[in-house]
């Protein structure tokens, strides 16, 4: 049977990342979905592995072909995944992790509903968000400002997700995140399941 889809959503500075990177052992072979971008790197981020970094120009001409499974604008800036290399993970039956916005969640479990599990992680507190946003110090006020803005917005689509993820101590947010990782795996799509049957049958 074919691979599966794992979509994680939530605040910027949840955690999201450091709970793929705890749980990474756990939870078998995956294929990180990395997105493109039209913003800047970061200091430390690296081109291909963090991001695809390019410009609006590119990433439009992406969207006139496309090449993007789904795609929003940011803060002003373009985020998309683009579909290939998801595809060809899926085909050698991966778990295709995404680290995406809501409106990315939408867009996703609109087109690859049955194979898609998804969860919103998110620290316990708005106030523990603030904290860890500002102890980072990779952004200025502003932009911390606006993040806690959109966390407040985000946090009121928890309902849309098959999980939640409350990331108060990391150890038990990875344990978690392998138990609904682990449980993706297992969820067959439609099509899957209708080839089973059949081949059951004779």
């Amino acid at each position: 049977m074919k691979g599966a889809i794992l979509v994680l959503s939530g605040p910027s500075g949840a955690g999201k990342s450091t709970i793929i990177n705890h749980a990474s052992d756990a939870i078998g072979e995956y294929y990180f979905s990395i997105s493109t971008t039209t913003r800047k790197s970061r200091e430390g981020e690296k081109d291909g592995v963090d991001y695809y970094f390019v410009s609006h120009e590119a990433f439009e001409e992406g969207i006139k072909a496309g090449d993007f499974l789904e795609y929003a604008t940011v803060h002003g800036n373009y985020y998309g995944t683009s579909l290939k290399p998801v595809n060809e993970a899926l085909e050698q039956g991966k778990l295709v992790i995404f680290d995406i916005d809501i409106q990315g969640h939408r867009l996703v479990r609109a087109k690859m509903g049955d194979f898609v599990t998804s969860a919103f992680i998110t620290p316990p507190t708005l106030k523990e968000l603030e904290k860890r946003l500002y102890a980072r110090a990779t952004d200025d006020t502003s932009i911390i400002e606006r993040r806690v803005a959109n966390a407040k917005e985000e946090i009121k689509a928890l309902g849309e997700f098959d999980f939640v993820i409350i990331n108060d101590e990391i150890s038990k947010a990875s344990k978690e995140f392998t138990t609904i990782a682990n449980a993706a795996r297992l969820k067959q799509n439609g099509e899957a399941l209708e080839k089973f049957i059949k081949i059951w049958d004779n």
